[in-house]
């Protein structure tokens, strides 16, 4: 079975496909498929997904269709069903299970014409709200990015805020959440939903830190890994990759390993605490980047600031925070790395303290609207 590239980000383009390859009537569709990556997928196969992630290493994930659908069923179960507006890009894989999602309801999906501005996600609520009928309810899916940036908007436009308020649910992935920006989305009146999973798991996965219900989650030797009828194939063209990334255990069990640090609670909540491989050797001592960027995010203005790791003569490495413009102009920059280095020394401790701010007019971000994690560093580099 062959893999036909969709080019360009047209969704209803990729809707289209996307309904013929999960009837099994059409090819699986290639989205973002690089050149010379290629070969044979298994019968069942809907989509081949390739991303290069915030690393900038390309993956090419296969996702059959059953995984596909049991995932938007899976949603469904748990939050209800309903008519979705599409406001992240069709061919990362948190766009593509709002279609998914769509086609497994019965409803045709809300699109944003152009690119996502607050005016047009506002527009675009109203008329899926006015196509889906009363009584219907609506859901759509965001990176945090987007919500805060509809929060902002919401301030001075009621449209933008009573379409906030319109969905029954929206989910929040791609990254963490910080909590500020969740308290202000929840007095302003939203329901979210914080999601957690990737393309190999065909995305969300766990909601609000409990699995779905098909999904099962285990923390092995600190790692975070997921198993269920969710999971994808494999990747397209790398079979060794494929054998490092899902595993089986004595009793045949599947399972992705997701590469993130992570513990269950009590209650089997679970509690992500960032990336195995994002951590920094600083003075000898092991430094989580991820953790000191979820503390710094919580000092007001660095609500979107991003943590990376840059050589030191004097320590090996140190972290350096990333912020645009804008929020954090309101006081001075040496005030704002006070007030992170402080908030970082108080729960981790001296050693984790960032070495400095960085403000630039804007943080470089991959389409699926996550931070571009390489690019932010090739620029600080540029600057050290």
């Amino acid at each position: 079975m062959r893999v036909r590239p969709v080019t360009g980000d047209d969704p209803r383009e990729i809707l289209r496909g996307l309904r013929r390859a999960l009837d099994g009537a059409g090819p699986s569709l290639g989205l973002g498929v690089v050149p010379g990556v290629a070969g044979d997928v298994p019968e069942g196969t809907a989509v081949v997904v390739t991303t290069s992630g915030s690393t900038g290493v390309p993956k090419s994930v296969i996702l059959g269709g059953d995984a596909l659908a049991a995932s938007a069923r899976a949603t469904a179960d748990r939050i209800g069903s309903g008519a979705w507006l599409l406001a992240l890009p069709a061919a990362y894989v948190a766009g593509l299970q709002v279609l998914v999602r769509s086609v497994v309801a019965g409803h045709e999906p809300g699109f944003i014409d152009g690119s996502f501005t607050p005016r047009g996600f506002a527009e675009a609520a109203s008329a899926l709200s006015s196509d889906a009928g009363a009584g219907t309810p609506t859901f759509t899916s965001l990176v945090p990015a987007q919500l805060t940036r509809l929060l902002d908007a919401a301030e001075r436009d009621e449209a933008v805020a009573d379409a906030l308020r319109s969905f029954a649910r929206i989910l929040v992935g791609g990254q963490a959440l910080a909590p500020a920006v969740l308290e202000r989305a929840e007095a302003a009146g939203a329901r979210i939903v914080r999601t957690y999973g990737s393309t190999e798991t065909s995305g969300g996965c766990v909601y609000d830190g409990i699995p779905l219900d098909p999904v099962s989650v285990r923390i092995h030797r600190g790692e975070v890994q997921v198993a269920g009828p969710t999971l994808a194939t494999g990747y397209l063209g790398a079979p060794e990759l494929t054998a490092h990334a899902f595993v089986r255990d004595r009793d045949g069990t599947r399972w992705y390993r997701t590469g993130d640090a992570g513990i269950l609670d009590e209650d089997g909540v679970l509690r992500v605490r960032g990336r195995l491989d994002n951590v920094i050797v600083s003075g000898g001592v092991n430094i989580s980047l991820d953790r000191v960027e979820r503390i710094v995010r919580d000092v007001p203005g660095l609500g979107e600031a991003v943590v990376i790791g840059v050589p030191d003569d004097r320590w090996g490495e140190a972290s350096v925070v990333v912020a645009a413009r804008g929020e954090a102009l309101r006081r001075s920059e040496a005030v704002q790395l006070e007030e992170a280095r402080g908030a970082v020394a108080a729960e981790i401790g001296p050693h984790a303290r960032p070495a400095r701010l960085i403000l630039v007019d804007h943080l470089d971000t991959l389409p699926s609207g996550k931070p571009d994690r390489e690019a932010i560093r090739r620029t600080v580099l540029a600057l050290h």
